[in-house]
């Protein structure tokens, strides 16, 4: 069979390697069967295994191989059908379980998905599935794992996110991101009620939420609506009443984090006003406009937007709600490269009160990061500092890559280096950090909550701004601040949501079922062989 070729390349572990194929459904007649019956398509599964870009710290004695089972209606999603979707999704597991292969099994990807996704509920722990699975599992699992006549353990992974419906609306391809995905999604926000959002995504990177809003209807169709609920809205699809909320307050904790640290600037922002003038902002990175537009209208700042993709900021206007005008201005370029352009002088009055870092690394081999390496270089941010006001402050959404533990140290270090002072807040989703680093000290205290600006901020944050400083002694910060911020949502493991918002989550804690095993053989690879023979012939 075609398939065995496939399973002698899986016996030892080859850092990246990706591969995939067809499986006879082992529960297609099972109650345990998450994927439908033969007239579902469900008769063939597909299955596919990644291993790990590189050796897990410290080195298992042993790779260990673990599993996951794609939501039911998901099998489409990015997150599951693609190879970057999977490689985050082992990333993921490591800071839990040290995890060499994972392997993932649901429908295949050309069986039937519905154009609205009822997100299935969590699957029972222990899985009755994985007794059923477990002949295939063994027999992924490289030859090394079947040392000293053992036969190893193979945990069941499960996903959870806090959606309850989902959406597809447009996928588009761009030039520079490549395919993207508008999605609108229903959010359990318990104890609240659901919320209706809108979310883009990208497939080189599928985990990451590039941005994300709320839906919500217009005053007069909400009136005509009223005897519908708003879930029923979302699946009457893209026809329906709802509309993007823009320029109120931001749904990802990340950019509520990066706007709270404008709080650091706020005695100049009123200076300006006083004057007349209106701070200016620069956003590297622009997505569906969630940040610039909150900046814009929620703030009353002069934003320049810089995206480097048209087609996303098509997507930002014809989606999203971006809307430009004589204070928001957007451009298709490099945002990295037009800092430096505005620091060697080649446009007029380019000095901004704030610039805004949201951009993620391109390299989706390395798993989420954030920002690309190149914006971590003295001679970037040295250019940052020069277009910025002698009050002015850099703020950088950070996500530190799982692979390299000396990337945010460095960071922090050059930083320091460029900055007078540098503030920390860590948005408390295990990965988003955002880093404020100001041109001069502090000079004012943060306790005056008097001031306009600073109401204007809590409107976009909610009370984010009020766990971002220490009411104690706000006037007196040392250089890097550390504030733990827990929200209401479980996050039981670093993930994402990208970016700090976003809520696939993946639990490792899964009962071993374990079954009456032959102890007879007396070789390294126990059971390997058996396991082949069984399911592929000799």
């Amino acid at each position: 069979m075609a398939v065995c070729a496939e399973l002698s390349q899986l016996q030892h572990i080859e850092p990246s390697r990706f591969i995939s194929f067809s499986f006879p459904n082992p529960l297609l007649h099972d109650a345990s069967n998450p994927y439908g019956n033969a007239d579902d398509h469900a008769e063939l599964l597909r299955v596919a295994v990644i291993d790990s870009p590189a050796p897990a710290a410290p080195s298992p004695p042993s790779p260990r191989t673990a599993a996951m089972l794609v939501p039911a209606g998901r099998h489409c999603d990015w997150i599951f059908s693609t190879r970057a979707g999977q490689l985050h999704l082992l990333l993921s597991s490591r800071s839990q379980c040290t995890i060499s292969r994972l392997i993932l099994v649901g429908p295949e990807i050309p069986a039937p998905s519905p154009r609205v996704v009822r997100c299935a509920a969590a699957r029972p722990d222990p899985d009755p599935a994985r007794a059923r699975l477990l002949p295939l599992l063994l027999a992924l699992c490289p030859r090394a794992a079947f040392g000293n006549g053992a036969i190893p353990d193979v945990p069941l992974l499960s996903f959870h996110d806090d959606l309850l419906r989902l959406v597809p609306v447009q996928v588009v391809a761009g030039p520079v991101v490549g395919e993207m995905l508008v999605e609108d999604v229903a959010v359990d926000c318990a104890p609240g009620p659901a919320e209706l959002r809108r979310r883009l995504r990208f497939k080189r990177m599928p985990c990451l939420i590039q941005t994300q809003v709320r839906l919500a209807r217009p005053m007069s169709a909400a009136a005509a609506a009223a005897s519908s609920s708003l879930l029923e809205a979302l699946e009457e699809g893209p026809a329906s009443s709802l509309q993007p909320e823009v320029g109120g307050p931001l749904v990802q904790p990340y950019l509520q984090a990066m706007v709270a640290g404008l709080a650091l600037i706020d005695s100049s922002v009123e200076e300006n006003a006083r004057s007349g003038a209106r701070p200016r902002c620069l956003c590297a990175g622009v997505g569906g406009g969630a940040l610039p537009m909150s900046i814009r209208v929620g703030l009353g700042f002069d934003v320049l937007g810089v995206e480097a993709d048209c087609v996303v900021l098509d997507v930002a206007r014809n989606y999203f709600g971006l809307v430009e005008d004589e204070f928001l201005h957007v451009r298709v370029g490099d945002a990295i490269q037009m800092v430096q352009d505005f620091a060697h002088g080649d446009e007029p009055d380019s000095k901004f009160s704030a610039i805004m870092v949201d951009l993620d690394s391109p390299d989706a081999m390395c798993g989420v990061s954030a920002p690309p390496l190149e914006m971590t270089h003295r001679s970037i941010l040295l250019a940052a500092r020069r277009i910025l006001h002698h009050h002015g402050v850099l703020v950088l959404n950070v996500i530190p890559p799982a692979a390299d533990a000396s990337f945010y140290k460095g960071l922090i270090d050059v930083l320091h280096q460029v900055f007078s002072e540098l503030h920390e807040i860590d948005v408390g989703n295990g990965e988003n950090f955002v880093l404020v680093a100001r041109v001069s000290p502090t000079e004012s205290t943060l306790l005056d909550s008097s001031r306009l600006f600073r109401t204007e901020l809590r409107k976009l944050t909610g009370d984010f701004l009020e766990r971002a400083y220490d009411h104690e002694d706000c006037s007196v910060l040392p250089t890097i601040v550390r504030h733990c911020f827990k929200f209401s949502l479980v996050i039981r493991l670093s993930y994402y949501t990208s970016i700090g918002f976003y809520g696939p989550n993946i639990c490792g804690r899964v009962k071993e079922e374990k079954d009456d095993k032959d102890d007879d053989d007396d070789g390294s690879d126990v059971g390997d062989f058996a396991v082949l023979s069984a399911f592929f012939g000799p």
